[in-house]
């Protein structure tokens, strides 16, 4: 054992110092975090804040209360607490997005006995311009979907339109749903299905609205999306997570951004596929699956899954040299 974690740790120093640097940032804002509050035990969401550079909200999954959250993802830490007011008792809360309107949606629409409610409940408030603690009053939209109750964990506000979708969970498939072109509180909001896709815990729209990547507990895909309906797909590389619950792009549209459930949970970046400035028409890393990217899980690193096998290679290849020299010295 004590050979076996010697030579374990000379090859990640020597997969250190091959230069396996992320590309994230200049203040180290955007790279690899881990969520240090220990309040924050179940995320199940992730947005990333257009007013903070840096700043993701998120939010526990159920059991806790009206609260948002502000992380900042060079620390890990939460810079403001956010509580909702003017709104019910929250049940099962799996998403939040950033609206085009500069406003938090928060998707209280989990219902894991796939339809013991005949509604669920969107919650829409300013996102702060200051960091630090507030209590908000926020809108609550009643929901309902046309082919009748169902459980979902996805919800995408699209940068452009401003429309809701929301993506249910099946393990057979589930379907994405179009809200109404403005939601309105006065009526039930009808959301109804456009388009099929497979088991999703969350989802994300591309800033510049073009591509939609939907995420499960072991893979991702991403959808050109174009008038309000899901076109070509491909696989997206995504990190393997303990529980994979969350995704969002980058405010720049550099990278996707992995969230999972957990006490001090891990969000992992996995930049896009020519990733640069604008996010403007830009897809995620293709042709990979959950495994393309698990071994670059917690490094800190981009997530690329080019990038990745080349650490496989030097992490096989140090372990090998150092084996070969071990037993050549004992020989001696």
């Amino acid at each position: 054992m004590r050979s076996y974690l010697t030579v374990s740790g000379a090859a990640a120093l020597l997969l250190l110092s091959a230069g396996a640097v992320p590309a994230v940032a200049d203040d180290g804002a955007d790279r690899s975090f881990t969520i240090e509050d220990p309040r924050i035990t179940e995320s199940s969401g992730l947005a990333a804040s257009r007013a903070h550079p840096g700043i993701y909200w998120t939010h526990n999954d159920s059991d806790d209360g009206p609260y948002v959250y502000a992380v900042d993802s060079r620390t890990g830490k939460t810079v403001a607490t956010i509580t909702m007011k003017g709104v019910g008792e929250p049940r099962d809360v799996e998403a939040i997005s950033l609206g085009p309107d500069g406003d938090l949606y928060v998707g209280d629409i989990g219902d894991n006995l796939n339809g013991s409610w005949d509604h669920v409940w969107i919650y829409r408030f300013p996102e702060p311009k200051e960091l630090k603690d507030a209590t908000v009053r926020a809108t609550q939209f009643d929901v309902k979907y046309a082919d009748g109750p169902r459980n979902a964990e996805a919800l995408m506000v699209h940068p452009k339109t401003g429309r809701v979708y929301i993506a249910s969970k099946n393990e057979d498939g589930g379907g994405l749903y179009e809200g109404p072109a403005k939601l309105t509180t006065g009526a039930t909001n009808v959301f109804r299905r456009v388009g099929e896709v497979p088991w999703v815990t969350d989802g994300a729209f591309s800033p510049d609205g073009k591509e939609l990547v939907l995420r499960s507990y072991f893979s991702a895909r991403g959808y050109v999306f174009e008038n309000g309906r899901l076109g070509a797909d491909h696989a997206v590389s995504a990190p393997l997570q303990r529980q994979a619950e969350s995704v969002t792009y980058t405010a720049d549209g550099s990278a996707l951004m992995f969230g999972s459930e957990g006490q001090q949970s891990d969000v992992e970046r996995v930049d896009v596929e020519n990733g640069g400035g604008s996010g403007g028409g830009q897809s995620p890393s293709r042709g990979g699956d959950s495994s393309a990217s698990s071994a670059g899980a917690g490094s800190g690193g981009s997530g690329d899954a080019k990038g990745t096998t080349l650490t496989g290679v030097l992490v096989l290849a140090g372990i090998g040299f150092l084996v070969f020299m071990g037993r050549r010295r004992k020989g001696n």
